[in-house]
């Protein structure tokens, strides 16, 4: 107990250094026995999430006969090549694999679940294409097109009421379960589930803080153990405003080495972003040339800063990540699901069942949550998202307290959260006019396009995403 009222106090002594870590352990007893936990996965065929929490669940010291874990996938194919991975992992194990249940109705195996992991994708790969060709025929480019701007939006409004009803099914049958959602637009999702449903605790996971903190050690030839940070801001656009390695301040170092054209040609929107606003954001260069007016709005500035293609902004990129490049993983998950290709037991960089193991007194975690602001950053609005410093311990989830961000990065956050805001009214109150108005005021559309030429493009979405959406949206 008093370990725990020391972090408390600390936790709001901003300028305690001894808490900027990054994701880690503060206490972590292997010795406290867990008890016996059921993991629901819904989405389970997700390509990349099931599969790394899983070998995360069986690395860590949860007792082998207290270990249930659910498997949902309205896709039998990818549902069948999940399974049976699960059963390998379990066996090679020793954990009996009777402990998994596999079902395409979640409702059969949500009721005992004390966790939820959440990671569905709304629509095939021709909404996808839609999300991206319409806008571009505008002139609006995307490269990823998931979070916010027409793609993210429409993926809103595709995505939402899946959610929902996920959500009530949560409600009735595991009221008390947490809720860990792996599906983007992360955001505007934990948003609507907020209005909805806020007894639910529905919290968001990403791993774009974990990563670019690797990417930043391999920048600047650093051992990641020895890097510290402290990140906040929203998903997809939160901000490292602290660097230490070793206790050491190396943020000047890291401003220093932006001007290294080599550096710079890897990473280009991000780093520039580093030389003008001082600071390294999270996610990709081609993710975060989506969410500001400078990056992407002539054929010069995206020849200049989205070179190499790929995750530094090729426009349409997402269309090969869901085409042949996820052939080519479903071909790798039957492999992994054969057993004519060996498991990989690294450990990932994923939160997910490292915060299960906190909350089940497995010790004291610290990991960027997505959740409700709430004063958690002074300068950003309290009902947005936010994405912050959190720590894990049994029975429960606190974000640290961050205060204002600097200005300018509290200015683009605004920027962008206030696009969300209204893009959450509208799924909520099927009104099309907050649709538009939520394209209106994002920052890349809005660059390129009139107010007239974005209601005509995001009316040509909604002809050409009938088959996607509720009929709600069609009634006048």
């Amino acid at each position: 107990m008093k370990f725990v009222a020391w972090l408390t106090r600390c936790l709001k002594q901003r300028g305690n250094t001894s808490l900027k870590a990054g994701s880690s352990w503060y206490k972590h007893d292997s010795q406290e026995r867990v008890r016996t936990v059921k993991i629901t996965f819904i989405g389970a065929g997700s390509l990349i999430f099931t599969r790394r929490l899983l070998v995360d669940l069986v690395r860590l010291p949860f007792p082998r006969e207290g270990i249930e874990v659910a498997l949902v996938d309205i896709n039998e194919r990818r549902l069948s090549y999940i399974t049976r991975i699960a059963q390998r992992i379990f066996a090679e194990n020793g954990i009996p694999i009777e402990r998994i249940t596999a079902t395409t109705d979640r409702r059969a195996v949500l009721e005992g679940s004390q966790y939820v992991f959440i990671s569905i994708l709304v629509g095939d790969i021709e909404a996808i294409r839609k999300d991206i060709e319409i806008p571009l025929r505008y002139g609006v480019d995307q490269c990823i097109g998931d979070t916010i701007g027409p793609g993210g939006v429409f993926r809103a409004l595709r995505t939402a009421p899946v959610i929902l009803d996920i959500c009530r099914d949560i409600a009735e049958l595991c009221p008390e379960a947490f809720v860990f959602n792996y599906t983007n637009p992360m955001s505007i999702l934990c948003w609507v589930v907020e209005e909805e449903y806020p007894s639910l605790r529905f919290y968001g996971l990403c791993h774009s803080v974990q990563h670019t903190a690797k990417q930043i050690a391999e920048y600047m030839g650093w051992p990641l153990e020895d890097l510290e940070y402290w990140v906040a801001g929203i998903n997809h656009q939160a901000w490292f405003l602290e660097l230490r390695l070793r206790g050491r301040d190396v943020y000047p170092l890291l401003r220093e080495k932006a001007w290294d054209p080599e550096i710079a040609k890897k990473d280009t929107t991000r780093v520039e972003m580093l030389k003008y606003l001082g600071y390294f954001v999270t996610e990709s260069s081609g993710h975060n040339s989506e969410y500001n007016p400078w990056f992407r709005k002539r054929p010069d500035l995206l020849q200049r800063f989205t070179p190499g293609g790929g995750w530094n902004g090729e426009t349409g990129f997402i269309l090969k990540l869901y085409g042949k490049d996820r052939e080519s993983y479903e071909q790798e998950l039957e492999r992994v699901a054969s057993g004519t290709e060996p498991i990989s037991y690294e450990e990932s960089e994923e939160y997910g069942m490292k915060i299960i193991y906190a909350l089940e007194g497995g010790g004291i975690f610290r990991a960027n949550i997505n959740l409700p602001n709430r004063g958690t950053i002074t300068n950003l609005p309290p009902q947005c998202i936010v994405e912050v410093p959190c720590f894990v311990e049994k029975g429960r989830i606190r974000p640290a307290f961050v205060g204002d961000l600097p200005l300018q990065l509290a200015a683009l956050n605004r920027m962008v959260v206030q696009s969300q805001e209204m893009a959450v009214h509208g799924i909520l109150e099927k009104r099309r006019d907050y649709i538009y108005y939520a394209l209106y005021y994002d920052p890349l559309t809005a660059a390129v396009l009139s107010l007239d030429e974005i209601k005509k493009m995001v009316d040509d979405m909604f002809e050409a995403e009938r088959e996607y959406l509720p009929n709600e949206w069609y009634h006048s």
